[in-house]
């Protein structure tokens, strides 16, 4: 790849979908339960084969900072911007924008990445990647990488590449309607852009994403720019605030190996399953037990005779919940004890 090409890895995760293994200080980026590295690091090793290390841009919580210099250690420390309280994906990509501004200009390319998920098949990921950054450097466009939808899910974005249509998470009834069309991929996450080309389409949309990135792009430090205007700016994300609202994009679909791993549900598709079904990682036993999910990174786990139940242990904390709920995780966070409310608030 060209020298003038950037990489940006969001890794402001709140860690609440794989509570209590998952928290405010070690959200589910930092986890070292898919194959033994975190997603964080497997984020940053995925994309080295293509991008310079020097171009590695990771935009991350402040609380979080010494957790991913620690897990990072090679990732040139100014090169870590930190987020003084949480806004969601728009500010944080207008932040990374202003930063590629100030060191490759308008022409410089850029994708946004995510530090949470999983991508078995990371040569077919780079491929695609190579092309969206080529698509990127001739047209006036954001594109992003599409994946072929497997089931209604309303989490996630879809869109339809002959439209040129992004709807961010419909509602059930609209998403079943899409994947039956056959015309809708899921959104990855990720947006690959000329520097240019998002500062021109958010001056259209979004002033304020704007003026922040300009902002970064005109002081010698962007952390000390952040902690005074991040306060002041509309939480909103990406996916709203500008790839609703736009029809200059463009799709690069693929086979990657592709998963957000959401949850506890998903762990199944990638760690190892017993004869009955069952997930089991660390201090764990079962008998006449199947569909469960066992996790012990405390207290031992210990289940007998259930179905379809999700036991997991972290320090004093252990969470039981029927499989089938895990998606609804984060409404018992919300009526937790407000010490830790108030950390995956910030």
């Amino acid at each position: 790849m060209k020298k003038n090409v950037f990489a940006i890895i969001l890794a402001g995760g709140s860690g609440e979908r794989f509570w209590p293994l998952s928290s405010p200080e070690r959200p589910k980026q930092f986890l070292k339960i898919f194959g033994g590295k975190s997603l964080i690091r497997q984020a940053m090793e995925r994309i080295l084969p293509i991008i310079p290390i020097e171009n590695v841009l990771v935009v991350t919580a402040k609380s979080l900072e010494k957790a991913t210099v620690k897990e990072l250690p090679e990732l040139p420390r100014e090169n870590v911007i930190l987020e003084p309280c949480r806004k969601n994906t728009a500010p944080a990509i207008a932040t990374a924008l202003g930063e590629v501004l100030q060191r490759g200009g308008p022409d410089a390319l850029a994708a946004t990445l995510t530090a949470d998920q999983l991508m078995e098949k990371p040569g077919a990921f780079r491929s695609l990647l190579r092309k969206a950054y080529g698509i990127a450097a001739k047209k006036d466009v954001i594109v992003t990488l599409g994946v072929q939808p497997t089931y209604p899910a309303t989490g996630f974005g879809y869109i339809n590449a002959e439209k040129k249509v992004f709807v961010e998470k419909p509602d059930a009834a609209t998403a079943a309607r899409y994947v039956k069309s056959g015309k809708y991929v899921w959104n990855a996450g990720m947006f690959i852009f000329r520097a240019g080309a998002l500062h021109a389409l958010c001056g259209q949309l979004a002033p304020e994403l704007v003026a922040l990135a300009d902002a970064v792009a005109a002081a010698d430090s962007a952390n000390a720019v952040l902690k005074k205007i991040y306060p002041t700016l509309t939480s909103v994300a990406f996916d709203y605030a500008i790839m609703e609202r736009t029809r200059a994009l463009e799709v690069v679909s693929g086979d990657f190996g592709w998963d957000d791993v959401g949850g506890y549900a998903a762990l199944a598709a990638h760690l190892p399953v017993d004869g009955e079904g069952n997930v089991r990682l660390g201090k764990t036993r079962q008998l006449d037990c199947s569909g469960c999910t066992l996790l012990g990174d405390g207290v031992r786990v210990s289940a007998f005779g259930l179905k379809d139940i999700v036991i997991a242990s972290c320090g004093d904390e252990v969470l039981v919940m029927p499989r089938s709920r895990a998606a609804d995780l984060k409404r018992l966070l919300e009526v937790l004890p407000a010490d830790f409310v108030r950390m995956i608030s910030q």
